[in-house]
């Protein structure tokens, strides 16, 4: 039986609310929370298919009857789901962000050290955009065996992985440079071990 609320409607939690990652919120604009919640849904059927794949490989091969275009998938998956989970940790501060540093500051050096990690990874992003478009145009000239795929398929991912990254950068920078790094953050509910009933007697007994 699903459990209700006071007002008795079903306390069920949203999918966008398990993928969406609410922490540091005042560097986020919510009209990329969707945004976010695609990538996740991504990565996480790309790690499946990633998954399947190579146990497919694996069983056909075993077996005697190898499926050589299953090859092809597996690195296209895997290639995939590198970049475009890059994308997404970016934007949940899990990938190319340097908390140690920052978090143990507070004031006009956070702000400076935020501002300038972002700036690196800003850096980085014009990297793959760049190269990786020039090598998605040079891809052009290869192919992939056996399907004869020109091998630009897998570049693709690459500058649309550092438009992402840009694209989060930058809201993180206009959102912390106005609403400051520097915030407390809630604790995460989900990290919230509940106390065992019988240790709570014994310390009210004194034992």
């Amino acid at each position: 039986m699903t459990p209700s609320g006071n007002d008795g409607a079903p306390e069920t939690m949203a999918i966008s609310d398990k993928l969406v990652l609410q922490r540091q919120h005042l560097l986020k604009w919510r009209a990329f929370d969707r945004l976010e919640l695609g990538l996740m849904i991504i990565c996480g059927v790309l790690c499946f298919g990633f998954s399947l794949s190579v146990t497919a490989d694996i069983v056909t091969r075993t077996i005697g009857h190898p499926w050589l275009w299953l090859q092809e998938v597996t690195s296209t998956l895997f290639i995939y789901a590198i970049f475009i989970g890059a994308s997404a940790a970016t934007r949940r501060n899990d990938h190319l962000y340097l908390t140690a540093i920052s978090e143990a500051m507070h004031g006009t050096p956070r702000l400076i050290v935020e501002v300038i990690i972002r700036l690196i990874v800003l850096g980085v992003a014009a990297c793959l955009i760049w190269f990786g478009y020039l090598n998605y145009l040079r891809g052009f000239g290869s192919f992939r065996l056996p399907s004869g795929t020109p091998i630009a398929s897998l570049y693709a991912v690459i500058p649309l992985s550092g438009v992402l990254i840009a694209l989060f950068t930058i809201e993180q920078l206009v959102n912390g440079i106005r609403h400051g790094f520097d915030h407390p953050e809630p604790p995460d509910e989900d990290l919230v071990i509940p106390p065992v009933e019988g240790a709570r007697i014994q310390t009210r007994a004194g034992t």
